[in-house]
């Protein structure tokens, strides 16, 4: 789940010091979930393994994610978990973000079934660095995705011990499309710039790599191939779920075998849509809305 709190001033004071904020909003969060939700909108069929804890705010998630048209029978409902949350402190155009993970790294290896991955044709993977359960097992659970004829994908997002590594080196090799922001390329690659860390994903088995840039669009390199797509800054809205919602518009554009320019301007639709609203969900596009 998420809690947004926004304002002209949400950084906190303590020594019991209360200050007031402009506004806030609780919504389903998370970066798989907000894909799946965006995914399915797409007019994709979405599946989506995960848990929750037996309580309201886990509750409220599995009926989001079905009221987005997203299969949740393999959301495991766990009463000896506390369903997780992040604090998003919204601040202008910036966010900072403090997370509780409770049932966020409670998946294992035993969870991720040869069925479960044997019933899709493409696997996603998000939050790498936050599902610690799993962590040691995703080359194992990549490569047997490969083994069943599935394609992957990974968003790693943010890592928030920053030393992006664990298990990282030894899943790219089984990735086909990688998914950064631009700031997690570079900490990911160790290089100085988003070109040498585009090359070095590369080296490392990636066949597409697609970065994100914010306000400054996005960028896709594959096969020899560097495309850019700009877009206009969003005014409105605090971003949260952007990044999500673009990775979904790329593969529904893949998935349909799109060319590569137009799977990144699709991408960028549905991340500006949603950066322009509040919370990760309001502003989804469907594929009415943006397709080519």
């Amino acid at each position: 789940m998420d809690l947004i709190v926004s304002g002209s001033d949400v950084v906190p004071r303590f020594g019991q010091v209360e200050k007031l904020v402009d506004d806030y909003m609780v919504e389903m969060g998370g970066s798989c979930c907000i894909f799946a939700c965006q995914a399915a909108r797409l007019g994709l069929r979405v599946g989506i393994l995960g848990r929750v804890g037996d309580d309201d705010f886990g509750r409220l998630i599995v009926r989001r994610l079905a009221e987005y048209g997203v299969d949740t029978q393999h959301v495991i409902v766990d009463p000896g978990l506390k369903t997780g949350l992040g604090v998003a402190l919204c601040q202008g155009s910036d966010r900072a973000i403090m997370t509780y993970p409770g049932s966020l790294c409670a998946l294992g290896p035993d969870d991720v079934s040869d069925e479960f991955l044997a019933s899709s044709r493409h696997l996603h993977h998000g939050s790498f660095f936050l599902h610690t359960g799993l962590q040691p097992y995703i080359p194992d659970i990549f490569h047997r995705a490969h083994i069943l004829g599935l394609t992957t994908s990974l968003d790693t997002n943010w890592d928030p011990e920053e030393r992006w590594d664990s298990t990282l080196a030894e899943t790219l090799p089984l990735t086909d499309i990688i998914l950064p922001n631009e700031q997690e390329a570079i900490y990911i690659s160790r290089c100085t710039s988003l070109k040498e860390a585009e090359s070095w994903l590369h080296t490392q088995g990636v066949s597409i790599v697609t970065v994100k840039r914010g306000p400054d669009g996005a960028r896709v390199s594959a096969e020899g191939l560097k495309i850019e797509c700009h877009v206009k800054p969003a005014t409105v809205g605090d971003s949260i779920g952007a990044g999500d919602s673009f990775d979904a518009g790329f593969l529904a554009g893949w998935l349909r075998g799109l060319p590569l320019d137009q799977c990144l301007d699709i991408a960028c639709a549905c991340g500006r849509s949603v950066a322009s609203a509040a919370g990760g969900l309001n502003g989804q596009p469907t594929w009415e809305d943006i397709r080519p």
